[in-house]
């Protein structure tokens, strides 16, 4: 995924069982970190900045920090006494849920004998210790409903209860939640109380989540799951990761049931069925954004110092003989990656002589990273960036972390131009490449939106099983084809097909003869029936001899991508400057430093930083082929989320379709 909500529950436990919160000073020494020091006292970074909030900057040597005490590490000695241990190793995939559940133990029990568990989750290989109850003693009252005075009619389907013991502010949602049951049957369960008070004992499940509730600020809420929702459904309302969800409310792992009642993010939009002020005491560290109309920041420049701009790339120069320029020229021709930054540069330069004319100076440097995380390092060792206002680099992405990693000390932003995988977070990191998750999820959106009244048919093979249970989950009345082999016939396909509607055929596979044979019979079936062909991901498949392009092109074929189809007519003068300059037609990599160097400079000049470009301005950017809508991630650093929907028709020619805003890029000179 790539995003998960961390979550924090380190000083809940305490909240919850103390009177009173008790502080020491601790004096900072030289090496210490705000994270050391929270593992050290076994506490949140979250809890030493509540009470610290200068400890965002430097910890400076000496300085005192106030530091909230945990009641666990007061409470355990007592409690061991009745406890006997299983070592137990983690394997792969396993949750701290699912182990609760295996070993009838809670999870609050497993991180009280386990405490780096409060801030970090199991890794695969590590021993841990699992509480279990000596014979003879038990640590809380359970009792059969059976044995419980509740009217037959009314008995819910819940099997064992204990006693829970209302606390200040809980809500009937708050503990349902906690309990993995519906408001209902904690109301079943509960036919006398009508209004919960503190220190009222009720009945509840014995189901307990991995954490208490505690209700203090406005950043979460709880939602009671309606009658046909998804967890995909669930996750766009809420702008939150499908995974994210099912983090915080880890009963999502066996599935979404009616009438469940979720933690989600508060959206203010009055979605969740909390009273104003009751919402759990956790911090939210992202926020949404809305991609909103088209920008034009040459209408805005005000800022015009000379921009201080770094171009990382992996020329590799040092492998190659410089005896004779017949050696560079065979070395271009045998190395792609050395082609493709060589044309990604002078897309920059052209961006730069592009921006003179607007009024922007550049001063501009250039370095050869040598695809190398050392010779990164002795780059950013060995020069001044201090004054540096944007780096623009690497390709690769282990030599892109290292980047952003050493510069994150002078607040540099480095922008990714071409990775679309998954990069770690860093508050500096700009990634400029839509990952394929962002393409996956738009066509999800476009799906979604425009799919009424169309007969919908899902074609996947046994690779594509997870994309199809999504597709499924957002288009909950879609027909699924399980092809099983690498080809699938017309007369299958025909079975599913609408006479009379629109049909809507989604086609996930990677593999050659699948997409040969779909298309085919797709084509072929086009005669007598109405079908556009869709897809989540347009794989190296399509590009394939065996696919033919005039089938997609009559299947008006639709796909997300990074970039839309050069417009050779309203970029007439941009190619004629660039085949002057370099006596050639740019490619996608040029036009693709173009379009990112532009941008940067733009927002440089209109605006007080790169990162003030975005406070001050929504919307999205758009160039020759690209477009950039920065998102922050909810772990630091950005990401561009602007995504087009192209389509095929018959005449092989590409159209964007899912943005009106999209707009062609107007000539700045204009």
């Amino acid at each position: 995924m790539k995003y998960l909500l961390i979550v924090c529950f380190l000083f809940q436990l305490s909240t919850l069982s103390a009177s009173a919160q008790e502080f020491k000073y601790h004096t900072v020494e030289a090496g210490e970190t705000v994270y050391s020091i929270a593992k050290a006292y076994n506490i949140s970074e979250e809890a030493i900045y509540k009470y610290n909030p200068d400890a965002k900057g430097n910890l400076e040597v000496s300085s005192k920090l106030v530091i909230p005490l945990s009641q666990q590490e007061k409470e355990v000695s007592a409690e061991t006494e009745d406890i006997q241990f299983i070592t137990h190793t983690v394997k792969r995939k396993e949750t701290l849920y699912r182990l609760s559940k295996d070993y009838n133990v809670e999870i609050d029990e497993i991180k009280r004998f386990n405490k780096h568990l409060y801030s970090e989750e199991l890794q695969r290989g590590e021993e841990i210790l699992i509480p279990q109850r000596k014979k003879g003693t038990t640590n809380t009252e359970i009792a059969s409903s059976k044995d419980l005075d509740i009217p037959a009619a009314n008995k819910p389907q819940i099997s064992e209860t204990r006693e829970h013991v209302v606390l200040p502010k809980e809500t009937k949602y708050g503990i349902a939640r906690k309990y993995g049951l519906t408001v209902k049957e904690l109301e079943e369960l509960n036919p006398k109380v009508d209004v919960l008070q503190p220190g009222v004992m009720i009945r509840v499940g014995t189901d307990v989540l991995n954490e208490p509730v505690i209700l203090t600020d406005e950043v979460f809420e709880f939602y009671e799951v309606k009658p046909k929702e998804t967890l995909f459904g669930l996750s766009r309302k809420f702008d939150v990761p499908q995974d994210s969800l099912i983090s915080l409310n880890p009963a999502l792992e066996d599935g979404l049931k009616i009438g469940m009642v979720l933690k989600v993010p508060n959206t203010g939009a009055g979605e969740g069925n909390l009273e104003e002020g009751e919402t759990e005491e956790l911090a939210s560290d992202t926020e949404g954004t809305d991609a909103g109309e088209r920008l034009d920041l040459t209408n805005k420049l005000s800022n015009f110092d000379t921009k201080q701009l770094v171009v990382f790339l992996p020329y590799n120069l040092n492998q190659i003989d410089q005896d004779s320029i017949a050696n560079y020229k065979d070395a271009i021709l045998e190395d792609r990656v050395l082609r493709i930054s060589l044309d990604f540069y002078s897309g920059v330069l052209m961006a730069v002589e592009e921006a003179k004319s607007l009024g922007i100076s550049t001063q501009l440097k250039t370095f050869d990273t040598r695809r190398s995380v050392q010779e990164v390092t002795n780059i950013i060792n060995s020069n001044n960036f201090s004054n540096v206002d944007a780096v623009i680099g690497p390709l690769l992405q282990n030599t892109i972390e290292a980047t952003a990693s050493k510069l994150t000390q002078y607040n540099v932003p480095v922008i990714s131009p071409l990775s679309n995988r998954e990069m770690r977070s860093y508050p500096n990191l700009f990634q400029s490449r839509p990952t394929d998750e962002i393409l996956k999820n738009a066509m999800f959106d476009y799906l979604q939106k425009n799919s009424g009244g169309k007969n919908i048919v899902i074609i996947a093979d046994g690779a594509k099983n997870q994309v199809k249970n999504e597709l499924t989950q957002v288009l909950p009345n879609s027909r699924v084809i399980l092809p099983s082999a690498n080809y699938l016939s017309a007369e299958k396909i025909q079975a599913q097909l609408s006479e009379t509607q629109e049909n809507w055929v989604i086609l996930e596979s990677s593999n050659v003869g699948l997409l040969s044979s779909a298309t085919s019979a797709l084509n072929r079936l086009a005669r007598n029936h109405q079908i556009k062909l869709f897809t989540t991901e347009k794989n190296s498949g399509y590009e394939d001899d065996n696919v033919d392009n005039e089938h997609l092109g009559r299947l008006n074929f639709h796909y997300p991508s990074v970039d839309k189809e050069f417009d050779t007519t309203s970029s007439e003068e941009f190619i004629e400057a660039y085949k002057e300059e370099f006596d050639m037609i740019p490619n996608q990599y040029v036009i693709r430093g173009y379009d990112l160097t532009m941008d940067v400079l733009l927002r440089l000049a209109s605006a007080e930083d790169l990162y003030d470009s975005f406070e001050k301005y929504t919307g999205f950017t758009e160039y020759h082929e690209n477009k950039f809508h920065y998102t922050s991630k909810r772990n630091g650093g950005f990401f561009n989320d602007a995504v087009y929907i192209m389509s095929l028709d018959e005449e092989l020619n590409l159209k964007v379709v899912n943005d009106q805003q999209s707009n062609l890029y107007r000539e700045f000179k204009d």
